[in-house]
């Protein structure tokens, strides 16, 4: 029967999840489980689409990733694929139907890693963030708000800065890996080389203001998504703090982490937060 297969391929897109990302498995646990598998789905999706032009150092990765594509867009057509991945994600693209300009905005950032090094102005810095970050949190938010159009134009401004916010928390805190075993730089009009506190005071306070932005629709999500969401935000929120004390050289020389303990600390106080209502 075709629903053991399905079981299996959302099996997958969990592991993926659980595999690669503890911070996003965490917070995806804390969403309703009737969400939870759909945003699994999306994960695995998206992280194989990254792995392959982030780590696949020893293939030929424009291969793989036009394989990939090729295969993604023939799921979506067909509704089912061999690949458990993409079996998934076409299960929930079709699910709560997601723009298909979402992915193909997602696809075209990812193939812009195979050969694209440097983000010199602000326009190519946005797109790439655009397609990279912010579709996928659009992605959620079809989810999230459980199709529901009107309740998505109304949200779809926060999440989009939430998940700018996300992705550019992540640009900071990997620069020593983008630099050097990528040889890439997003951040416009900063040279990673000689990084200062001026500079990174600006990139620290783009990412406050998109924060901000992304904040005011956390608190009107339904109740399904809200704590799993918020529980994100409180992740990133405190990465980004350890990043704004730490010196530049630091920086570039270190990988920032939040240990777990600070983690599950933040999940209690996340927690609590929820339950006396303060998220609002």
């Amino acid at each position: 029967m075709k629903t053991i297969f399905d079981d299996v391929s959302y099996d997958c897109s969990k592991v993926v999840t659980k595999s690669y990302s503890t911070s996003f498995s965490l917070a995806t646990k804390m969403l309703a489980p009737s969400i939870r598998a759909d945003i699994y789905n999306i994960y695995g999706f998206v992280r194989f689409a990254d792995e392959i032009v982030d780590t696949f150092h020893d293939y030929d990765k424009a291969k793989l990733f036009d394989a990939f594509e090729k295969d993604m867009e023939q799921a979506i057509e067909d509704k089912i694929s061999l690949n458990p991945i993409l079996n998934s994600f076409q299960y929930t693209y079709h699910k709560y139907d997601i723009p298909h300009h979402l992915v193909a905005s997602f696809m075209k950032s990812m193939r812009m890693d195979l050969t694209k090094k440097n983000y010199e102005t602000f326009d190519e810095y946005r797109e790439y963030i655009y397609g990279s970050a912010d579709v996928v949190g659009l992605m959620c938010l079809c989810v999230f708000v459980k199709g529901d159009k009107e309740k998505y134009e109304e949200l779809k401004e926060s999440a989009m800065a939430l998940g700018s916010a996300f992705q550019k928390v992540n640009f900071l805190r990997d620069l020593k890996a983008d630099y050097e075993d990528l040889n890439r730089t997003y951040f416009p009009n900063t040279n990673l080389l000689e990084l200062d506190e001026e500079s990174k005071r600006r990139i620290v306070n783009e990412i406050k203001a998109d924060f901000a932005l992304g904040y005011s629709g956390i608190v009107q999500l339904p109740e399904q998504a809200k704590f799993g969401v918020y529980t994100a935000y409180r992740y990133y929120k405190k990465l980004l703090q350890k990043l704004q004390s730490t010196p530049p050289l630091e920086i570039k020389n270190t990988r920032i982490r939040v240990p777990n303990y600070q983690k599950f600390g933040l999940l209690a106080q996340s927690y609590v937060n929820y339950k006396l209502q303060l998220v609002q």
